[in-house]
């Protein structure tokens, strides 16, 4: 489904009976409704990040719902798509952190290639209607995903913005991995310990510490 190391290590919930009957309510739901992302996009923060290069997960919740925003990256929208309030605040923590100037567009695609997972709990929404398909079954899915990268020898970052991010740190066991936590960069909460956080240059000393290479937080 993916074409890369994600088709094996993903292999038991691909062929399980439950997930099958999932995504034929998945195509359901695109053949009678309008849902985001496109249907080619909704794996692709797996695609661009093989299981072997993920260095960081950036959890998210579920796809932007407006038209043309999401393309399967947690946080990012598709170049021409104005950038979401949300991702606003990032470039500002990330221009406040490592004086990395804002991008003029909201495509994270640059970050994905150098190996931050950015992950959505949900991978699929009804057009104009959030949390839409919450708790319908991509969640089977996603949780594996994180409980698999927390056997991962090579130490992660997890960076959980927000409540619904933090639900997920019961999956995260492994103490050689970093987990950074706070508030949600959403407009409601990121003064509340969102901005001043510094999860980018945290992250990156990180890496470094453990002998492995630091993120290019530029966007390209």
């Amino acid at each position: 489904m993916i074409g890369n190391s994600w088709d094996e290590k993903l292999a038991i919930i691909w062929q399980s009976p439950g997930f099958k009957k999932f995504i034929q309510k998945i195509n359901h739901e695109y053949a009678t409704k309008t849902i985001y992302p496109p249907k080619s996009h909704i794996f692709e923060a797996l695609k661009l990040t093989p299981y072997e290069k993920v260095k960081v997960v950036i959890l998210g919740q579920d796809p932007y719902h407006g038209e043309n925003e999401a393309h399967g990256l947690s946080f990012s929208v598709q170049k021409g798509v104005k950038i979401p309030p949300s991702l606003r605040n990032i470039y500002q923590e990330l221009y406040d952190d490592l004086k990395i100037q804002p991008a003029q567009y909201g495509d994270l695609t640059s970050w994905a290639k150098e190996g931050v997972l950015l992950l959505n709990s949900v991978l699929t929404v009804v057009k104009d209607t959030p949390a839409s398909h919450k708790k319908i079954g991509w969640e089977l899915l996603t949780d594996y995903i994180i409980k698999i990268l927390n056997q991962k020898k090579e130490p992660i970052v997890f960076i959980l913005w927000g409540n619904f991010a933090k639900e997920k740190m019961k999956y995260i066991t492994n103490p050689q991995h970093l987990v950074i936590t706070s508030p949600h960069p959403s407009p409601f909460s990121a003064r509340y310990g969102f901005f001043g956080s510094k999860p980018f240059s945290k992250t990156n000393s990180f890496l470094i510490k453990n002998g492995l290479k630091p993120i290019d937080w530029q966007i390209k």
